[in-house]
């Protein structure tokens, strides 16, 4: 039971030490501005959640993100419409994952490689697209990042459809099961007759329409277009889903887990700002919390690795014994 909660457990531990740290950290607004912040790179880290389990990566995140986001933004400028512009900076982003898909699927690019490309291009573009000139002026836009519905944000309650959404198709679908199966073993995926191009495409797809509406988001809370925003966000993703117990090396994740481990990450921001500690320092131990939770995801499957092993010679002995 321990080692099956042990996220959540260092969850609730750490939410009651950043309380007797700083007693402002459980203030309504201290509280509602974690979560606003979190929105963007919780939604990013369910996105590279899903990708993960499926043994691929996506280092793009930041810049699509930044491209989608402008180009919701202009697109409200231009049209007045807010599902319009959500539609677009949706469709954006799953026009960049496509090119990843194929990058990926069909010409076997290591996922590295692809979404390293992009990252360049897409930021490339959305820089050539504003002419490096942030858009302002957003009037009614701002509603996606800094409205609310009955009290509650409204990025908090996309990013709420979302977690529940990421959760359903992990847990309850056919696609859900397949990615695990090419995340654990491709090879073995193939011969079960797993269509891994289509769980590949989908991954990405997928994936794509939360770095759109991340975009969305993050414009929308900052109140400005900014074709260079977002930079390092896609670390930020992939440490909440590291954190969360989504392995590296594929097969292994959950939506819940990756959850708990954006907020863990949130908590420690913000209890760092709160406790006035320096910036510099914070980045080196933000590097820290990754490198050690890599290192323990290495050992916790060398542990199951060693584990099977040990099983499979046990019952060859066992049935030596008995012949």
């Amino acid at each position: 039971m321990i080692k099956k909660y042990n996220i959540y457990l260092v969850l609730i531990i750490l939410f009651f030490l950043c309380a007797l740290i700083n007693p402002n950290f459980l203030s309504i607004g201290n509280l509602s501005n974690i979560s606003r912040q979190l929105a963007v790179t919780t939604i990013l880290a369910f996105g590279a959640t899903i990708l993960i389990i499926g043994g691929m990566l996506d280092l793009s995140a930041g810049s699509v993100l930044a491209l989608a986001g402008v180009l919701a933004v202009d697109c409200y400028k231009s049209t007045n419409s807010l599902i319009l512009s959500l539609i677009v900076g949706i469709l954006a982003g799953m026009a960049c994952n496509l090119i990843n898909a194929v990058m990926v699927a069909n010409f076997k690019t290591p996922p590295f490689i692809a979404t390293l490309a992009m990252m360049t291009m897409a930021r490339g573009v959305a820089l050539l697209y504003t002419q490096g000139q942030n858009i302002l002026q957003l009037g009614d836009f701002v509603v996606f990042g800094q409205g609310t519905v009955f009290g509650m944000p409204v990025s908090v309650i996309f990013l709420i459809v979302i977690a529940i959404f990421t959760w359903y198709i992990l847990k309850h679908t056919r696609f859900g099961r397949s990615l695990y199966a090419v995340g654990g073993n491709e090879a073995a995926a193939v011969a079960s007759g797993i269509n891994v191009i289509r769980s590949k495409y989908i991954a990405y797809l997928i994936n794509g329409a939360f770095v759109g509406l991340a975009g969305v988001l993050f414009m929308s809370r900052i109140n400005a277009g900014q074709p260079n925003g977002a930079i390092g966000f896609e670390f930020h993703a992939l440490t909440a889903a590291i954190i969360g117990g989504t392995s590296f090396s594929g097969g292994v994740g959950t939506a819940s887990g990756t959850l708990a481990g954006a907020f863990i990450v949130g908590f420690l921001n913000n209890i760092m700002n709160l406790a006035n500690v320096d910036s510099y320092l914070q980045q080196v131990i933000r590097g820290a919390i990754i490198a050690l939770a890599v290192i323990y995801d290495i050992w916790t499957k060398g542990r199951r690795t060693k584990g099977h092993l040990g099983n499979v010679e046990d019952k060859n002995k066992k049935q030596k014994v008995a012949s």
